[in-house]
């Protein structure tokens, strides 16, 4: 791409530099591409104009429930264009959404709601029978169904209402910890928006859109790098092309006949595009970007993937808490021969530090291991009323993130490990005191501890290691199917191993990286 077309593509969006709000960039494309695809999906599809008038009538309709700037609302369901026209709502008045993934069980669900203080649920196509159960919450005021909520965008009136400052709260995301419970990562508008001003002044061709592009939303909008795509997509004045959840055939559709030309997935998703039999037979001449995120990608898979979509391929770095992305690895940086750089997670975004620390908190030199921390717009407000663990998340404009790893010379990202324990398997983050929760009182196990192995599929896959009651067997498919009852199903340990104790320190803790180290043996990190 010459400097001309990079130039062409920052004028497109020059006029969106100061913008950091829900409100700002829906008045702005409503404006200046009125009659522009804005969002697409099976059950809604607007254009930027009805858009803006769709999300106002949003926000009046929750207003005039008695909603104030500050209350929460959940959606229970799968992707949707509902669910975004919702979200872009109440986030226009300043009123906070709180997606709720649709994998989970009733009670993590219901646990979610509650927390979040919700005083409306939404529930998605499909779901409309958990308004008997969910939908009877105790905090909630109103719980209305898909059908229901297209009811209210489509014909709710429009009042005037106050919007939303760039620091309002306007979305809530929950990410587990280890202390078994998830917690409310609470996100403002310039925690989504605010990385794009530092982008201008260092664009490069991947943050930057074309006229005829779109993004496709196919990963879980509970997820930041579901719903974030779809804000992508939002401030780029662009079509957010929405899947349900992520379906190979559906994919291959979205980019042959609906203009994607860039998506966000899982190493172990792309990997079931690869397999597909329908994915040779598709044109993939639109594709310009695939972003891929949860994992670094094996150098066997990138070279079928180039080969076969032709598509730059960028690594994004991020969690929950940093709003997301925070480190790019660009298309320059992969290679089909391979190369040091595709073992790290990127540089850091424009507007984004990086630092790594010891275990004192002082600044460590490059090459040397420590958990490293980042500070940016990007940094949440907060976790939702826990101060204590923000606290120790967040200092000083700094968060923590849980990683292990060191920079480079040329300031490059390595993840050694994960400090907190978490397992990500294909995509979806699973805490060991979540799964373990969900075991004990099994009446045969005493004991279990809740690690993550290598698994060639998704990356990794949830193993637990159980101890027997004196004089009981441990029989693995019952505690799987014990586990199955009370968690979501990607939480489920995929094996169970039985040993006579688990080892621990001179305080009592478990030692899990002595319990992993047999499965990781022969792996230069201890992340897959």
């Amino acid at each position: 791409m010459t400097e001309q077309d990079i130039q062409k593509l920052i004028d497109r969006v020059a006029e969106t530099r100061d913008l950091f709000t829900f409100d700002q960039f829906i008045r702005h494309w409503a404006s200046k591409s009125p009659d522009r695809a804005a969002i697409d999906s099976d059950d809604l599809q607007l254009t930027y104009a009805e858009l803006e008038q769709a999300t106002a009538r949003v926000a009046s309709a929750l207003l005039a429930m008695g909603l104030k700037k500050g209350d929460r609302i959940a959606w229970f369901g799968k992707n949707s264009g509902t669910y975004f026209t919702l979200f872009f709502g109440a986030a226009r008045a300043g009123i906070v959404m709180t997606p709720v993934g649709w994998r989970l069980a009733e009670p993590e669900a219901a646990f979610i709601i509650d927390n979040a203080e919700a005083k409306v649920l939404f529930l998605g196509d499909g779901f409309e029978a958990c308004k008997d159960t969910l939908g009877q919450r105790p905090g909630l005021i109103a719980c209305l169904s898909s059908a229901e909520a297209r009811e209210l965008i489509a014909q709710a009136p429009r009042s005037d209402f106050t919007p939303s400052e760039t620091h309002d709260a306007v979305l809530q995301l929950y990410t587990s910890g280890t202390t078994g419970n998830p917690k409310g990562a609470v996100l403002s508008n310039d925690n989504l928006f605010g990385l794009r001003k530092a982008a201008f002044d260092n664009p490069q061709p991947y943050n930057l859109w074309g006229e005829d592009e779109a993004v496709l939303v196919a990963m879980p909008c509970a997820h930041i790098g579901g719903t974030g795509l779809g804000i992508m997509a939002l401030a780029a004045g662009l079509p957010g092309v929405v899947l349900a959840e992520f379906d190979p055939p559906k994919v291959f559709d979205a980019v042959m006949n609906k203009g994607v030309t860039r998506f966000f997935i899982v190493p172990a998703a792309l990997q079931m595009l690869l397999n597909h039999p329908d994915c040779a037979k598709t044109d993939f001449s639109n594709l310009k970007y695939i972003l891929y995120g949860a994992a670094p990608i094996p150098l066997e898979l990138l070279r079928q993937c180039i080969a076969m979509f032709g598509a730059g391929f960028i690594q994004a770095y991020g969690m929950t808490e940093t709003t997301g992305t925070i480190c790019m690895l660009p298309p320059e940086d992969h290679s089909v021969e391979g190369n040091q750089r595709m073992r790290s997670a990127g540089k850091p975004l424009p507007g984004v530090e990086i630092e790594v620390r010891g275990a004192d908190g002082t600044v460590l030199p490059v090459g040397e291991i420590g958990e490293i921390c980042t500070r940016s717009s990007n940094n949440m407000l907060g976790y939702w009323k826990l101060p204590d663990a923000t606290a120790s998340t967040m200092k000083d404009g700094w968060v923590a993130t849980g990683d292990v790893g060191y920079l480079d010379e040329d300031g490059y990202v390595y993840i050694y490990d994960r400090a907190k324990d978490m397992i990500i398997s294909g995509g979806e983050n699973v805490y060991p005191a979540e799964v373990e929760s969900g075991i004990y009182g099994h009446p045969d196990v005493l004991e279990v501890a809740v690690i993550g192995v290598p698994d060639e599929k998704w990356g990794e896959a949830v193993k637990a290691v159980c101890v027997p009651k004196p004089g009981h067997t441990i029989d693995a498919d019952s505690v799987i199917g014990w586990a199955r009852e009370r968690l979501a199903g990607f939480k489920v340990p995929k094996t169970i191993d039985v040993i006579e104790a688990l080892p621990r320190n001179a305080s009592g803790k478990i030692l899990r990286r002595e319990l992993r180290a047999p499965y990781w043996a022969g792996y230069d990190r201890q992340v897959n």
